[in-house]
């Protein structure tokens, strides 16, 4: 299943949004590589970026949330955490293993439980982003 940075996923943040979409076609670039059945060595190059740039986007988010003091960033940093932990058990699995019918199925639970986290948590805290910067704005 491909994935499209539409409009319900725009957190009006350019910073996050602009990582969302590296992050959406990282998603992409994996699942195709799987679902066409390419090189395990694609595959491996595909899914290693997809959990390095994850962590790298976690990093920067924790920043934000850091830096604009977001009210729920010790539950937003364990939920990172945490799927960080689970896409690289993924992949390492995948690189272990093998594709098969079942590790498929997890990568792709695990890539649509990413795109719901965006659109359910990382539009709250751009919101809260925005809010703040428009009540303090020597903030920036």
């Amino acid at each position: 299943m491909a994935y499209e940075f539409t409009n319900d996923l725009r957190t009006g943040n350019a910073i996050i949004d602009g990582e969302h979409k590296i992050l959406i076609k990282a998603a992409n670039d994996a699942s195709e590589a799987i679902n066409q059945g390419k090189g395990m060595q694609e595959l491996e190059s595909t899914l290693s970026f997809l959990a390095s740039y994850t962590k790298t986007h976690f990093e920067n988010e924790g920043k934000l949330q850091d830096k604009y003091e977001y009210p729920e960033r010790r539950r937003h940093k364990l939920w990172h955490e945490s799927y960080i932990r689970d896409i690289n058990l993924t992949y390492t699995r995948l690189k272990t293993e093998g594709t098969s019918p079942v590790l498929v199925a997890e990568l792709e639970r695990r890539i649509r439980i990413l795109i719901t986290h965006i659109k359910e948590q990382d539009t709250k805290l751009a919101a809260y982003i925005n809010e703040y910067c428009q009540k303090n704005p020597d903030a920036f």
